[in-house]
């Protein structure tokens, strides 16, 4: 199998010795907020300020290189520094840098980006609308699932369904369908009249003594009690899913699970909503992965990140003709009132029509058919390791779960911080994974290949090897 090729040389190279590493870390703690920024803590924490980027690897402003095993943000799929992607970009700024998206204007990158999104979509999503990224698209879509309900004359039909630990973005609807407890500070509000959390599909955890099989048994279960409390189905309007939860944990659904939910959403008339902002675009190995790995057809498809491999941000809602045939009923004088001032925003819609081309062209979707379980394989290989109690993940998502006790599966207190730990010691390794509490997730470029995930699982290793070795030092 041909391997993908390698970013271009690019002239934009960095001179480490003409940044001021000190004054940049400095401004940046003054002025530069981060999301999720850690008050007590930034001050101490350390900083690594990212220069430049090539394929798979990262270098900072000192010069040292990093393997991006979390690809930027579960992101950048084709790598970085792709010289064809800055020319494509570059040429959309100068024949149309910006268009009115509303009402009777387009742009030709947006229809033809719409067009191809519906020939790679599964049927039957034959409809399009572009967001600034995933959790406006989710936003979107907790306003479309609003007015197709109402369109058909069913004003109760309003209960929306989530999971605890789901993860579906940062503005206010969709951190409320979100179900990640860290995510739900006591300081903010949510909308917890209509939304709902369902239990965590979380097999490792919350498995107990339970067969995978009959844990999805359970939450099937759930999902039927939860309707019927709500006051059955005519007052449920729409399930809202990740096919593989993303932030909060890299969890696989057990069994048939998630099948089985929508079909029970087919029967009650419920609105499958498919979260496909870090599944969607190749990192299962296939463009979606509804209905090509767990045989789901769902309603909405939310798409992001691998959009655009992160060279720009966008946003898609993707959905289905029954909805838009209920919204678009003539003789209401109905109007969709979502709209964003970048929506379908020609430079954004250029940069993923080049990206979904060089996908196709480079063969990565059957690339990552064939990387992927080897990844998910040599990650198992840390199982030996005293503190390391779960691998998990498909194909190129993962996640490794730090224990301290295995028999048990006791989690470490929360103030050692050992996914900081383990990924801290991993930066020095030359190596980036995502730390999430006893957590360390991966989500490596597309275009990685053996060679540099053996580094990654060696450097990771490595890096679990010296947490273990502080920790026990701090006892």
């Amino acid at each position: 199998m041909s391997q993908p090729s390698s970013p271009e040389p690019s002239d934009s190279t960095v001179d480490p010795a003409s940044i001021d590493t000190a004054r940049l870390v400095a401004s940046d703690q003054q002025y530069l907020v981060h999301p999720y920024q850690v008050f007590d803590t930034y001050l101490s924490d350390p900083v690594l300020p990212i220069a430049q980027g090539s394929g798979v690897h990262l270098m900072d402003v000192d010069g040292n290189d990093y393997i991006d095993a979390v690809g930027g943000m579960w992101c950048t799929n084709i790598g970085l520094g792709r010289e064809e992607m800055a020319e494509a970009i570059a040429m959309q700024v100068r024949r149309l840098a910006y268009a009115n998206p509303f009402v009777d204007m387009t742009n030709i990158p947006a229809v033809e980006l719409s067009e191809r999104l519906v020939e790679l979509a599964p049927a039957p999503i034959n409809h399009v609308f572009f967001t600034t990224g995933g959790s406006t698209a989710v936003d979107a879509a907790f306003r479309l699932v609003q007015f197709y309900q109402h369109a058909r004359g069913l004003h109760e039909k309003r209960h929306i369904l989530s999971r605890v630990d789901a993860y579906h973005g940062t503005t206010y609807a969709a951190v409320s369908i979100g179900g990640k407890p860290g995510d739900r500070p006591p300081e903010f509000e949510f909308i917890d009249d209509v939304i709902h959390h369902l239990s965590s599909p979380n097999h490792y955890r919350y498995g107990g003594e339970r067969s995978e099989q009959e844990f999805a048994d359970d939450l099937v279960d759930e999902f039927e009690a939860k309707v019927a409390e709500l006051g059955g189905p005519d007052k449920v309007a729409a399930f809202f899913a990740e096919p593989i939860m993303g932030s909060g944990g890299v969890i696989v659904p057990p069994a048939d699970y998630l099948h089985r939910i929508w079909q029970r959403c087919r029967d009650h008339d419920i609105l499958y909503v498919s979260d496909e902002v870090v599944t969607g675009f190749g990192r299962l190995g296939q463009w979606f992965a509804s209905e090509r790995v767990f045989g789901i057809q769902p309603d909405i498809i939310i798409s992001a990140k691998g959009l655009t491999s992160g060279y720009l941000p966008l946003g898609a809602m993707l959905f289905s003709d029954r909805i838009f045939e209920a919204i678009s009923d003539r003789g209401h004088g109905r109007y969709f009132a979502v709209g964003y001032t970048y929506s379908g925003h020609p430079v954004c819609c250029a940069a993923a029509l080049k990206n979904i081309e060089i996908i196709e062209r480079e063969n990565l979707l059957r690339h990552v058919r064939d990387v992927g379980p080897y990844f998910i394989e040599q990650l198992h290989t840390l199982l030996d390791l005293p503190m390391v109690g779960d691998v998990r993940g498909s194909h190129l998502m993962a996640c490794v779960e730090f224990v301290a006790d295995k028999a048990t599966k006791r989690t470490y207190p929360e103030h050692l911080g050992v996914g900081k730990l383990v990924s801290n010691e991993a930066d020095r390794l030359g190596l980036i994974v995502r730390p999430i509490d006893n957590l360390n997730v991966m989500s490596p470029p597309l275009v990685i290949n053996r060679a540099e995930i053996d580094l990654v699982v060696e450097r990771l290793r490595q890096a679990i090897v010296r947490a273990q070795d502080e920790l026990s030092r701090r006892r």
